[in-house]
């Protein structure tokens, strides 16, 4: 056999090969990004500063709201922390995001804010350090919520302090509920329900 065609039968075979390792371009051994779902698809700051990557929350129902401590609504901490005790053992994870994008709502470090929501509001629910939810500035996790997960009808920017975010189990964003509906409304307790089936 000359050169020119075992060099040819050989490009031929890593070719097969790469075919059956890639699965047709591919890769089976997926990293964690790309099996994560676009929704959770993001490494962020929990409030004690430890990096979380929100991928660890997937199969779960999902409510991601952004909170504020000096904020007409932030008793809605108390309707927070009571959909986490009745729905958390069923696979809610509620995620709270500390944002001073209005009124400057949100002035506390983040060891204040902690020991605010623990002390005042008994808050037992993830909490994440301060981001931005809106401007120029505003965190890669927003811009995809704001965007509406890709489904238009879902989205627009974030109105104010405590707007709620339904994820499903599936890492797809489903509901987005108005800052002013309580925590524990029928409207967004129905909505938690339905995914947690």
């Amino acid at each position: 056999m000359s050169r020119r065609f075992l060099l040819t039968a050989l490009l031929g075979l890593f070719t097969v090969a790469s075919f059956s390792l890639t699965g047709g371009g591919v890769p089976v051994m997926k990293t964690q990004a790309s099996s994560c779902p676009d929704a959770l698809n993001f490494k962020m700051k929990n409030i004690d500063g430890k990096s979380v990557d929100l991928c660890s929350y997937k199969g779960n129902v999902v409510l991601i709201v952004n909170v504020a401590s000096k904020c007409g609504l932030t008793p809605q901490y108390e309707g927070l922390e009571a959909l986490n005790q009745k729905y958390r053992s069923q696979g809610l994870r509620i995620l709270g995001f500390p944002a001073n994008d209005f009124l400057g709502q949100e002035p506390g470090t983040e060891s204040e804010i902690k020991q605010f929501c623990t002390t005042k509001y008994k808050v037992s629910f993830d909490m994440f350090g301060k981001i931005t939810v809106k401007g120029n500035e505003m965190n890669p996790l927003y811009k995809f919520l704001t965007a509406g997960g890709g489904d238009a009808k879902l989205a627009g920017e974030v109105k104010w302090n405590f707007q709620k975010y339904l994820i499903d189990r599936n890492g797809k964003l489903v509901a987005v509920f108005s800052p002013r509906t309580e925590p524990m409304a029928a409207e967004i307790t129905s909505a938690i329900e339905a995914q947690l089936k």
